[in-house]
Order: C-alpha cells, then sequence, then structure tokens
C-alpha cells in the first residue's frame, strides 16, 4: 500500500534490508524510552546484527522491558505463571534479553539512559555504557552520538479518520524534536532512515503526536503479528506509601498543575487527592487526626483542603494511569490554552469559561481584537469557541447562514445579535493533560483505547522539552509556560535525602546506577523558576538493608542527584520538611523530625558534631514517635470504611499471588544475611502443612507433589515463608 510515495511493507526482514540499503551497516539506532520501541522490527535488526559481524549496531535508549523472571528458583515460579498471562503474547526485546545474559556479540553495543530501577545494577556492561543526561538533553547526546536510524511503534490513523496520519502515541516525547533534525542531517548529505512499525493496539492521540506517515522513509506492518502493549502491572500501596500520598495530597492547591511519576508512592498521592474531592468528609476526618495544620502549617499555606472546584491541570513526562482516574473523578479538568494572553486573563479571572458578550469587551480592551472585528480576529475567536463555528467574515461582515451582523462591538444592535447568534457556549480547544510518554497496566491501554473523542482531545502528548523545562519550544514559549503552569506541584521520589538537603535518585556512591536522572533535575529546578510552585521529594523514611533497617535520611552521602542548594520539600510517612529558604539547622532538624526515631538520635549526635545543630538541643518527646505500627495505624478512628486499601486500582495479581508474595518477599529479607539464610534453612527444614492448610498455594508453585531435593526444600521455604506472615499477621506485627 502506498502512502504519499513511502512503502508499507509486511516483511520485516525487508524493512531491514531497505535500512542497511540506506545508511550501510554503521548504524547508530535510536529507540524510544518505554512502551514505543517497535519490538518486531528491532528484533530483525538485531538478529541481522548477530548473524553479520560487519554490521557495526549502537542501540541508544532508555527502559528496555522485559518481563519478569525472578532470580531464584522460588522466585521463578512464582514468576512464571504471571508472566505468562501478562507477557506471553508479547515477543520478547531480544537484545534486551542479551544484555540481561551478557551475551551481546561484540559488533552490538546497548547505551541506554535510564534504566529499570535496579535491572542492571551489577552488569558491568550496561554500567560501562550508561550515559548520564537529563531527559530533555537525549535528543543532543543521540545527534552527537551521531543517529542514523531511528524507529518507532505508532498508531494507524485510518482507523481514526485521519488516513495519511500516524500516531506517536506513547512516545513524542523524543520524536518531535529528533525526526526534523535527522531531515536536516539527511540534507547535509548524511544518509538517515526513519522507521515506523504499525500497531494497532496502540491507542491514537492526535494533536502534537499525530504526524503525517510520509514523515517515515519505511512503515512495517504485519496485522497478524501486531502484539498486547507491554505492561506495569499495579504495585500494593503499603499505609506508610498513603500517608506519604496523603501528606502529599495536602499540598495541591485547587486550580493548580500536578507532575507526578510512577509507582505505589504516586498511585497513594493519586488516591488521596480522589478521596480529597469525592469523599471530603473522610479526608478532613484523616487531616484532623494527624493534626497536619497545626504540625505542617506549609499545607495551610501553600495547600488546600477542600475539593477541586476549579480542578489540576496535569503537566507531567510521565502520563501515569492516576492521571486518568483523576480525569475520570474530576479533579483533572483545569484546561490550558496555547495562548498566553488568553490562558493569563482566565488565570486572573477576567475572562470565564462560559462565553459572553463580555468576554468579546474583554479581549478588546486588551488589544487581542479589534472592533470592528476583523478576518484574522473571527479566525482566532472561533479557535477558542468564542464565536460559533458557522461564524465566517465576508465583505467587514460577521456571517451566519443567512444572517449577516455588523462587526462592531459598539454597536447595541449588533452586539444583540452577536449574543443570539454568534457567541459560543464555552471555551473550546483547551488540555488538560501534557504528557510525554506513558507506560502501565493493561486496563490503562483499554481506557486509553475507549476515550470519547472529547476526552481524548483533552489529552496532548507531546514533546518532553516542551514539558519538562521553561526555554522556548515550536510548542510554547517560556511565558506561556509560566502562565499555564501556575500553582504547580513537581513530585517526584527519592531513594535517600541527606540532612544537608541532597536527594539521591538514581545512583549509588560507588558509582552504580540504579535507574536515572531522567526529569527529575528538569522538574525540581523549574519549580524553582515559576512563581508559587513547589517541588516536593516523596521517600520512604527507611528500607531493608543486608538483613536490617537501615534510614533513608542519611547525614552524608557519596552520591546526589538533587544539589542540597536545589532543596525544597521532602515527604516521609511521618509529615512534611519545608526547607525552601531555611538555614542549615533548622533544614537538619527539620528533616531529622520526619526521620524514623529508632534513628533520630544518631543523626542528630551527627548533626551535633558537625556544628550544624546547637549542641543544646534535645528532640522533643512529640517527634518521638515516628514508628512502623504508629504509621500502620494512622488511619485507624477516621471511620468504619477502609479508605486507604492495597489496591485502589485494581491489580494484576490473583489472590494466591498476593500471600506467596507477601510470603516470598519475607523470605528474602529473612535470609538477607548468611545468619539469615542458616536460621531460615533450618527452620523451614522442620516446616510441614500437615493439616493441607496451603495445599492450594502450594499448588500455584507447582510445589504439591515435589520430587527430589530441590523441589522439597522449595517446598518446606514456603510454608515456613507462609507461617511467618500468618504469624505475623495473628499477632498484628505485619511489617509497613
Amino acid at each position: 500500500m502506498a502512502v504519499n510515495s513511502r512503502q508499507r511493507s509486511n516483511n520485516a526482514e525487508r524493512c531491514v534490508d531497505d535500512v542497511i540499503r540506506r545508511v550501510g551497516k554503521n548504524i547508530t539506532l535510536g529507540l524510544p524510552l518505554g512502551l514505543g520501541k517497535p519490538v518486531r522490527f528491532v528484533n530483525a535488526l538485531y538478529q541481522r546484527a548477530k548473524d553479520d559481524p560487519e554490521i557495526n549496531l549502537h542501540i541508544f535508549t532508555a527502559l528496555s522491558l522485559l518481563a519478569p523472571s525472578g532470580s531464584s528458583s522460588l522466585e521463578k515460579r512464582f514468576m512464571a505463571p504471571f508472566a505468562e498471562r501478562l507477557y506471553g503474547g508479547i515477543p520478547t526485546l531480544q537484545y534486551a534479553q542479551d544484555v540481561n545474559k551478557n551475551s551481546l556479540p561484540s559488533n552490538v553495543q546497548v547505551s541506554e539512559f535510564f534504566f529499570k530501577a535496579g535491572s542492571y545494577l551489577n552488569n558491568r556492561s550496561q554500567q560501562r555504557h550508561y550515559v548520564s543526561t537529563n531527559y530533555t538533553h537525549a535528543v543532543r547526546d543521540l545527534m552527537d552520538l551521531g543517529v542514523n536510524v531511528v524507529a518507532q511503534m505508532v498508531a494507524p490513523g485510518e482507523l481514526y479518520d485521519a488516513p495519511g496520519m500516524v500516531s506517536l502515541s506513547c512516545n513524542p516525547d523524543l520524536s518531535l524534536d529528533l525526526l526534523p533534525l535527522l531531515r536536516e542531517r539527511e540534507a547535509s548529505g548524511t544518509p538517515v532512515a526513519i522507521v515506523g512499525e504499525i500497531n494497532r493496539q496502540m491507542p491514537w492521540f492526535g494533536r502534537d503526536a499525530a504526524i503525517a506517515e510520509d514523515e517515515f522513509d519505511l512503515v512495517f506492518e504485519h496485522q497478524a503479528t501486531e502484539y498486547p502493549l507491554f505492561s506495569a502491572p499495579q504495585m500494593a500501596i503499603s499505609p506508610a506509601d498513603h500517608l506519604i500520598g496523603f501528606y502529599a495530597s495536602t499540598l495541591l492547591k485547587d486550580g493548580g498543575t500536578l507532575q507526578v511519576g510512577i509507582g505505589s508512592l504516586g498511585a497513594a498521592l493519586v488516591h488521596s487527592a480522589i478521596l480529597r474531592h469525592r469523599n471530603n468528609a473522610a479526608w478532613r476526618a484523616v487531616y484532623d487526626n494527624l493534626n497536619v495544620a497545626e504540625r505542617f502549617p506549609l499545607a495551610e499555606k501553600d495547600g488546600g483542603t477542600g475539593p477541586f472546584e476549579k480542578g489540576l491541570y496535569g503537566c507531567s513526562e510521565m502520563m501515569v494511569d492516576g492521571f486518568l482516574y483523576l480525569m475520570e473523578a474530576g479533579v483533572l479538568r483545569r484546561e490550558v490554552y496555547d495562548h498566553a494572553d488568553l490562558q493569563i486573563l482566565i488565570n486572573n479571572g477576567e475572562i470565564e469559561e462560559q462565553i459572553s458578550l463580555e468576554t468579546l469587551d474583554v479581549l478588546r480592551q486588551e488589544g487581542l481584537i479589534d472592533s470592528p472585528m476583523r478576518a484574522r480576529d473571527v479566525t482566532w475567536l472561533r479557535r477558542y469557541g468564542i464565536l460559533r463555528d458557522a461564524v465566517e467574515f465576508k465583505g467587514g461582515r460577521l456571517r451566519i447562514g443567512d444572517h449577516s451582523l455588523n462587526a462592531d462591538l459598539d454597536d447595541p444592535e449588533a452586539r444583540e445579535a452577536m449574543k443570539a447568534l454568534a457567541i459560543g457556549e464555552r471555551l473550546t480547544g483547551g488540555v488538560a493533560m501534557h504528557g510525554g510518554f506513558y507506560v502501565g497496566p493493561q486496563q490503562f491501554y483499554q481506557s486509553l483505547r475507549e476515550l470519547s473523542d472529547e476526552d481524548r482531545d483533552r489529552i496532548c502528548m507531546t514533546s518532553v522539552s516542551f514539558i519538562n523545562h521553561l526555554y522556548d519550544h515550536r510548542f510554547g514559549n517560556q511565558r506561556l509556560k509560566a502562565a499555564q503552569r501556575i500553582h504547580s506541584r513537581f513530585i517526584n521520589t527519592a531513594m535517600m535525602y541527606t540532612l544537608s538537603g541532597a536527594a539521591v535518585s538514581d545512583g549509588l556512591e560507588d558509582g552504580r546506577v540504579i535507574s536515572g536522572v531522567g526529569g527529575q533535575y528538569n522538574f525540581v529546578s523549574m519549580a524553582h523558576e515559576l512563581p508559587g510552585a513547589r517541588s516536593i521529594i516523596a521517600l520512604r523514611s527507611t528500607r531493608n538493608a543486608k538483613g536490617s533497617v537501615a534510614s533513608n535520611i542519611v547525614f552524608n552521602y557519596g552520591h546526589c542527584t538533587i544539589p542540597r542548594h536545589l532543596r525544597d520539600v521532602v515527604i516521609t510517612e511521618y509529615g512534611i520538611a519545608d526547607l525552601r529558604g531555611q538555614s542549615d539547622e533548622q533544614v537538619y532538624l527539620r528533616l531529622i523530625r520526619i526521620a524514623d526515631s529508632r534513628f533520630q538520635q544518631g543523626l542528630l549526635d551527627q548533626a551535633q558534631k558537625a556544628g550544624k545543630v546547637d549542641a543544646k538541643f534535645r528532640l522533643p518527646t512529640n517527634w518521638l514517635n515516628n514508628t512502623p505500627t504508629a504509621a500502620a495505624s494512622a488511619f485507624t478512628g477516621t471511620g468504619d470504611k477502609d479508605w486507604f486499601p492495597a489496591f485502589p486500582f485494581g491489580r494484576d495479581f490473583t489472590d494466591q499471588e498476593l500471600v506467596l508474595g507477601k510470603a516470598l518477599k519475607r523470605l528474602k529479607a529473612e535470609t538477607a544475611t548468611r545468619r539469615g539464610k542458616l536460621s531460615t534453612l533450618l527452620q523451614a527444614l522442620r516446616a510441614k502443612d500437615e493439616k493441607g492448610r496451603y495445599a492450594e498455594l502450594l499448588q500455584r508453585m507447582d510445589l504439591n507433589q515435589p520430587s527430589g531435593l530441590r523441589e522439597k526444600l522449595d517446598q518446606r521455604l514456603v510454608i515456613h515463608g507462609l507461617t511467618l506472615i500468618e504469624h505475623s499477621s495473628n499477632t498484628g506485627n505485619s511489617k509497613v
């Protein structure tokens, strides 16, 4: 099928042939972050490189996703049926699988600028080839690396009344800026190839994400081999996570802007925001029970406690599924417009969503339209629904069907006619959500495919460079961005936070990379530039490390992602630390206040030894109840209903898998040390299920009839793990 002189092909091998014919055998391949990788084409190209050592293939990308498999024999038994259920119909990304096995051929190199968290911590090859860069600099770095091939999965336009178009859908983030630069490179004499892979499972998004199909040199389409989208399952939200999310929800200002990332902490914030809006009495009961107003006055100063009457606007590099839940709940509904002067008038309340003659008067007063109106005024006013679509400008007059109106706003008769025939009902063309990419559960993708045309048009998937900083961009300059992003709350997570105010989010002090900086630096920096904005770093107060509990608030650390001079707001399950503009002593103390009480005195001792806190200072009594038990019981006494469930947005795990997952997690914690392994093995050897209580769970693990020593030991370990969590549940000592 020929489309604007470009050729669709149903053969991936021929696409590879065409790419090599265009650019030769030295290929620097740029692939989208996460979901948008065209797996069928990429696998064909990678296999060709494996078969032909004359090909030099360098892949530059981020988040190469693989189905989870587990490392130990128990984890593999647990994960195999789950992975088959969720990922069985999705082809494996072969280069990523070989990266995991450390079996890449010598003529192939893979460089990523963002890892799935922890996935390559002990992979020396990937640690060496990792590229540390801000998300907004990835296009620049791709060009500097000499990228000559870009390939991406796209949605076909003919299914959405857009023949000749495709949608970049989940990944316009870098492509919108990269493709024009590649064409410039081509025009200067360097051959390039831009490849699209059609997948009808991909949700359609228009606006910025819809581009002409002939912007691609090659389009691979083979409907019989199309596959489901790779999903990221919902994770359980613990009581501690819910507390962090609740505290964050107190800082959201009605009529403001929200950025949030993936994971249980982001989901917890979304849940609490919806609770605040839909069940405000229940939310207020928690707010009062935690005594937020008195303990953390920032919530009263910069946040809010009521429902979201004006609504929020989403502007986030990642459109997580939570934004869709916020939209469905009526929280995400503040729409922004691509005209700075119009947006400022809306922000100031001078123009309402509902259109009236006064709307025209304000626009005239501000010099945005003339009177009598001219053709350009009518075109501009129709664009935003201020005048109806049927209004035309002919011969110096407004034409609506058979009616001809004077275009003079000072003419009383013309004004009445405009009111009756020409004025629109409400502003149109607004955007409630700007996103750069998305990854989420299968239900999220299904909901995106089923969006109404109206709701789909309220979402603009666009360039990450438009979203992640304030510099001028072809989709909007700094003045427009500042006007749209009022009262911004940029909510990101960290692994650790130092008492001096530095966030550790992407790596360890020995240089190994956990994930990557992504857009975190951009958002934190932007929060310090935008009036009324706040950067919020969310982190759990503790972690399990080598069989013991460690504080995530530390005195210092040998690596940082966000430097101390950009400190702002930090939230743990024990409260909110407002750090912006504070002295070092106050920063140290406010962070110690929201640390786990098991570590507060040690942190204070270090701070006092360093001369950062007055030597006479003593921990106040009301700081000393920061315990897992207190966190687990924080929501009691706020009503009969469980307002904070572990899976408020559904789950992919079965009931059996949830129980088994807890047991395996507990076993992993118990065996984190050599002594713990020995003790656990000895106890497991004595574990039995004589009454058959765990029969179905053992069957799920294919351990109901073990054969051989390995399987018999695995069965005993599972029984022991199940006994441990059952005992913890019965005694009320379940870990937070």
